[in-house]
């Protein structure tokens, strides 16, 4: 029972990095119909941002800080100076000048830090382990989930509540109406670009302090970050933070099972609502 529940809660920190990847990739292919290939690259950098940040100044907060917002500049200038250019192209031109954007990321991180891998120190007040009444838990990955959920809930109060957010709702359920309306959606893209950035910075940056990083982390998780945003919906907030938390709690149990199952289940999952549901399971937000 103890093995059972330890995995419950690590399918939630599993689930919220997943998910905050996939807000951030759902919102720039909801408002600009970009598939973004860089975004694992913006995780990874991020990072690598927040560790040189840490080693500087030996705060993990300032790390944090650091990270977010250098990765949220650099997601702006790529919209501005990258991506921009070729709206109206094609789809298939964003896309492979994100994917090309990806591996000079990471061939520069390669030539920078080498190929082996480095560590982000926790916060001492996060460090050991607390008794949370039936079972014993890392501090830190407690954190990581009340401040992915708080983190969640002030982006979602800001898409819903604010009029900023109600501009970039209308413009990722309907971009032409919002121009024709006199909504200037050039600018928004680059808030947006930089919004995505941002949340896979953090989410990389989080991740990075339990399991280190290194210049392929940004590889790994684009993937089932790819699959959430498929199967949650292409633009819906509300799909990917529910099927992030759902491919998190489905990998974690299943190494429970049969460990090989947990890097598969995500794809069966993937392809039981595909057949069912090709849009996915909720509509865009």
């Amino acid at each position: 029972m103890t093995e059972i529940l330890t995995q419950l809660l690590n399918g939630i920190v599993v689930g919220m990095t997943l998910a905050l990847l996939a807000v951030g990739l759902s919102i720039i292919f909801g408002m600009l119909k970009v598939v973004n290939f860089a975004h694992g690259a913006f995780y990874m950098m991020g990072a690598y941002v927040a560790f040189l940040a840490f080693r500087g100044t030996g705060s993990f907060w300032i790390g944090l800080l650091a990270g977010t917002i250098c990765i949220s500049l650099i997601g702006m200038g790529v919209e501005l100076f990258c991506v921009r250019p070729l709206y109206g192209k094609g789809e298939i031109l964003p896309l492979l000048l994100t994917f090309g954007l990806s591996m000079i990321f990471t061939e520069l991180i390669l030539v920078i830090f080498g190929p082996l891998g480095n560590v982000i120190n926790k916060p001492a007040i996060l460090s050991g382990s607390v008794d949370i009444g039936f079972i014993i838990y890392p501090k830190y990955r407690l954190f990581l989930i009340l401040f992915t959920i708080t983190l969640t809930v002030i982006l979602w109060l800001f898409i819903t509540k604010t009029r900023l957010g109600l501009l970039i709702r209308a413009g990722i359920q309907d971009t032409i109406m919002a121009r024709a309306l006199g909504v200037r959606v050039k600018p928004l893209f680059t808030l947006v670009f930089g919004i995505g950035a941002a949340l896979a910075a953090v989410a990389g940056i989080m991740s990075g302090a339990i399991q280190g990083i290194e210049p392929y982390m940004g590889m790994k998780v684009l993937i089932p970050a790819f699959v959430v945003v498929t199967v949650g919906g292409l633009g819906s907030f509300r799909g990917s933070i529910i099927v992030g938390l759902i491919i998190g709690e489905a990998k974690c149990i299943s190494i429970l099972i049969w460990p090989p199952m947990s890097d598969v289940i995500m794809f069966v999952f993937m392809a039981l609502v595909l057949l069912l549901k090709p849009e996915g399971l909720f509509k865009t937000t």
